[in-house]
């Protein structure tokens, strides 16, 4: 339903672009969003996208640096990443929402999610 790419090791201050193809009923998804998971943390919120219209949301701690993106016509949503910092090791996935919600921010909320794509950044 989603798969998720482009993970890697970067350096600190260095940019990656992840990406998030869906399929099947994600495909019918109202909203998407990635969340991320660091070792021995709950998985959290990074940033969401309604897919009508575009409306984004982001955690406090990427603002500014992360941007998420739709392109409606290859059902795939991004997350260019820049400035990364060593805190941003995690493995990121993406997730769809079949609701019609603006509660983006809640891990239960989501119904699809791809399998997790690695992201460290090296200091």
């Amino acid at each position: 339903q989603l798969q998720a790419s482009g993970g890697g090791l970067v350096q600190a201050g260095g940019s990656l672009r992840l990406s998030c193809a869906t399929s099947g009923r994600a495909f019918s998804s109202y909203y998407m969003g990635w969340f991320r998971q660091a070792p021995g943390k709950e998985r959290e919120f990074v940033a969401a996208i309604i897919w009508s219209g575009g409306t984004t949301y982001y955690t406090e701690s990427v603002k500014g640096r992360f941007t998420i993106s739709r392109d409606n016509a290859k059902n795939t949503i991004y997350l260019q990443m820049y400035s990364l910092k060593p805190e941003d090791t995690a493995v990121y996935y993406c997730a769809a929402s079949l609701r019609v919600s603006t509660l983006v921010r809640r891990k239960e909320n989501y119904d699809y999610w791809g399998q997790g794509t690695q992201v460290t950044v090296s200091s």
